[in-house]
């Protein structure tokens, strides 16, 4: 095996086949050890990756439907994405690093497996835990499968609430329906972003298993204002990558 085969690989979607607008990405992965390649949903029969750098942008090749075909197939909902936004020119605007994405009506069992394979489930049983809901609508079957797990729900119904909530509460994770009444579940992801007690919670987007075209441009330009004037240097879009064994 080559040096080439032993370094981890990384894919870029939502993409197409606009190589200009892929250069700074990949500038960026290759510089920190990463192979890198632009693919489609279809190469996955092939191989998998080590994780994707998906562009959610307005510019994007149907991001929002290469994130909902990845996270409604088992063969392939558990490779790590990582969101971004690529200006038309392809420069890192914003990097959205949720901690995962659950497509609904969600799967208890996959719920289950999924959080205990990512180590969130170990200290249950030893502390009182609470786990944040945030949709307008509750997301019952979602509030069930985490209690059955032993957490304590607490609901949020808008973006603000959450915000609230989550800095004078104790929240140890979170799950956020994708559209919130008052913001986007990556605006309020932003937000968490900013206050030291809710940095570093694991942050869960709820996407519905299908989405009309309008929904999509909907979510892009949602996301849109989100984005920094100056772009993300290779240092700040890296920190949100472990960085591969040599």
């Amino acid at each position: 095996m080559d040096a080439k085969e032993r370094q981890p690989e990384i894919w870029l979607m939502g993409l197409g086949c606009e190589e200009e607008r892929s250069a700074t990405v990949r500038d960026y992965l290759q510089s920190a050890g990463y192979r890198v390649e632009c693919r489609a949903v279809g190469d996955f029969a092939e191989r998998k990756p080590l994780g994707i750098v998906l562009d959610l942008s307005p510019f994007a090749t149907d991001g929002w439907g290469i994130l909902l075909k990845l996270k409604g197939d088992p063969a392939t909902r558990d490779v790590p994405i990582l969101p971004v936004f690529l200006s038309q020119e392809g420069k890192v605007g914003g990097v959205f690093p949720a901690a995962g994405f659950f497509t609904l009506p969600i799967e208890s069992d996959y719920l289950m497996t999924k959080l205990a394979v990512l180590g969130l489930t170990d200290e249950v049983d030893t502390w009182d835990l609470q786990v944040m809901v945030a949709s307008k609508k509750g997301e019952e079957n979602v509030a069930k499968g985490i209690t059955a797990l032993g957490f304590e729900v607490v609901n949020a119904y808008t973006g603000k609430e959450a915000v609230a909530l989550a800095t004078t509460g104790r929240t140890y994770m979170a799950f956020c329906s994708a559209m919130l009444p008052d913001m986007s579940a990556f605006e309020l992801l932003d937000r968490f972003r900013l206050y030291p007690q809710t940095r570093n919670v694991p942050f869960f987007i709820l996407v519905k298993d299908a989405m009309k075209d309008g929904e999509r441009i909907a979510m892009s330009r949602q996301i849109e204002h989100l984005v920094r004037k100056k772009e993300l240097s290779r240092a700040e879009f890296l920190a949100y990558l472990r960085r591969p064994a040599s």
